[in-house]
């Protein structure tokens, strides 16, 4: 990344070589292919939730179900997230180091530490944009498909959530960068990372149940029923992919609660016939569950942060 000389004057402010920093990491960012197939991937998904239920309710002859909480519980989701975190942090400071551009980047008068923030505050930029359009347009299409919703005013929390959700791999990403210096040993370590959380996190919940220790990992983290005064249930997976739902679901009801528990296989194997036997193992309030999952999905943010920041730190001593 070549910053304009005029920026980088000695004379030039901090905040104008701040944000010289910011512009032009932002016009690299949103030229890499890359990014615009992530942009593209997530309106077609986004277009496949809001288009299969009428696809479905034209091919069956049915009704679609009205569904008035569509536009607060939709979320990017897991693979959405690791995506979007992709594109953007996978070569954000790695590439400066392929390329050599990390050393008149590493001098003054701009720092590391001005560098670092400038990629992260664009990075936080480009995803709130990307953001606000593809939730508004999720919002605007959920009208229209499952019929007038319910507390939109909330909308910005959910958004929050998913940011923070996202900025979990992106700081995982930019740590990674950081301390191999290699685009493909990061992008690769990040999906060993996130394939290795798919899979073995689901198959522990298997065999374990929803134990509490999953909520602690990058993931939908344990899955449990949120009971309302009104005898119907909500499913709520307690991890950090679920920040804004659960941000939401804690607002509206703070003191439900939501209880973990599995199928007693033992039992269901001795009588086949009977219906199976839900073992409850523990219980929590909704408002506990939300304020986890945002105080962890924050704690992993601000250590990988910090090593990031570390290892570029200590980069421009060594270079």
């Amino acid at each position: 990344m070549k910053l304009p000389k005029f920026a980088l004057g000695i004379h030039s402010s901090w905040l104008t070589r701040f944000w010289a920093v910011v512009r032009y990491e932002m016009l690299w960012t949103i030229r890499k292919k890359k990014f615009i197939g992530i942009i593209v991937i997530a309106f077609a998904l986004a277009t496949l939730s809001l288009a299969l239920p009428v696809l479905l309710s034209s091919t069956t002859e049915t009704e679609i179900t009205e569904n008035a909480n569509f536009a607060i519980t939709f979320g990017v989701g897991g693979f959405g997230f690791f995506l979007f975190a992709l594109a953007i942090a996978m070569n954000s400071i790695s590439s400066e180091f392929e390329s050599g551009t990390i050393v008149p980047l590493l001098t003054k008068p701009v720092s590391c530490t001005m560098v670092f923030l400038g990629k992260l505050f664009s990075s936080f930029i480009i995803i709130l944009i990307s953001y606000v359009i593809l939730f508004t347009y999720t919002t605007v299409g959920s009208i229209f498909v499952y019929g007038p919703q319910n507390h939109l005013e909330l909308i910005p929390l959910v958004m929050l959530g998913n940011l923070i959700s996202t900025f979990v791999w992106i700081s995982i990403l930019l740590a990674m960068g950081s301390l191999t210096k290699n685009t493909i040993l990061t992008a690769l370590i990040g999906l060993g990372l996130f394939l290795a959380l798919f899979i073995a996190l689901p198959v522990v919940s298997v065999f374990l149940g929803p134990s509490a220790s999953l909520n602690y990992f990058p993931g939908t983290g344990a899955t449990g029923t949120l009971a309302l005064d009104n005898n119907s249930t909500l499913s709520v997976s307690a991890g950090i992919d679920n920040i804004g739902t659960n941000l939401v679901y804690g607002l509206l009801y703070p003191s439900a609660n939501v209880t973990f528990g599995r199928i007693d296989l033992q039992a269901t194997q001795e009588n086949p016939s009977a219906l199976p036997i839900m073992e409850i193992l523990y219980t929590e309030p909704m408002s506990i569950v939300a304020l986890r999952a945002l105080g962890i999905g924050l704690a992993y943010t601000g250590i990988f942060l910090f090593i990031a920041w570390l290892a570029l730190k200590k980069s421009q001593i060594l270079e």
